[in-house]
């Protein structure tokens, strides 16, 4: 997640922290859900597909800096969510990700027992019955096309065997948040209020809930969060 993103999210908490201090992940919710709805021109589908209570998995393409964002405001419950260590330790916004419940995960050879570590917290999460997102690619799509998931997601399987939600997100391909033209960040902005679908898909239930399984719905969903944005139907 981009620094600067977190940031002006940060100044919506503090604006609104007499809510936020009696519960804050909620109340993060709802003002990144606002904060977004500023940005784009949003769509949804299929919310309900997240269960109301319990343990699950959120997996989504991952296209750019704000996907994370748009998943997070558009869930009806708050999200754990995995992200690069460097960013979790900037010491302007660590409090923040710390209040969000944010797990940090790096390479291990850049720091040994990051992943085993950041396991351990998802599979904590999950069994305290949140739901947890998580981008399977392991980075931004080079094209704007979903590329072969990692296997961090059957890591996360083998050792909670939960439902998992697949999501695929369209029209942020092309934003300077995105890698269209060059690196995420480095171009200016272009765009504003452009339309952005994310769909959430049918739930997977744990006996079918496989990377491969995972992958293909979500790139069969992404095609279709595509589609609806082409034919502009509300």
């Amino acid at each position: 997640m981009a620094p600067w993103l977190w940031g002006v999210t940060g100044l919506a908490v503090v604006a609104g922290s007499w809510r936020v201090a009696s519960s804050p992940r909620p109340c993060l919710r709802w003002l990144v859900f606002m904060l977004v709805h500023i940005v784009y021109r949003l769509r949804f589908r299929g919310r309900h597909q997240i269960p109301p209570t319990g343990p699950a998995i959120v997996v989504c393409n991952h296209v750019s800096f704000m996907d994370a964002l748009v998943v997070g405001g558009a869930s009806p419950r708050p999200l754990r969510f995995l992200m690069d260590k460097p960013i979790f330790d900037s010491p302007w916004l660590n409090w923040l990700f710390r209040l969000v419940g944010a797990i940090p995960v790096d390479a291990d050879r850049r720091d040994p027992g990051s992943v085993r570590h950041a396991l351990t917290e998802v599979s904590r999460a999950l069994r305290q019955g949140e739901v947890v997102m998580v981008f399977p690619e392991g980075r931004l799509s080079p094209d704007g096309e979903v590329h072969p998931f990692r296997r961090g997601l059957e890591l996360i399987l083998a050792r909670d065997a939960v439902p998992v939600v697949p999501a695929g997100i369209a029209g942020l391909w092309g934003s300077w948040t995105s890698n269209y033209g060059g690196k995420a960040l480095t171009k200016p902005p272009r765009r504003f209020r452009a339309r952005v679908a994310l769909i959430f898909g049918e739930l997977i239930p744990p006996a079918e809930a496989n990377r491969h399984n995972v992958e293909a719905r979500v790139r069969a969903i992404k095609v279709e969060a595509d589609s609806w944005i082409d034919s502009g139907q509300k």
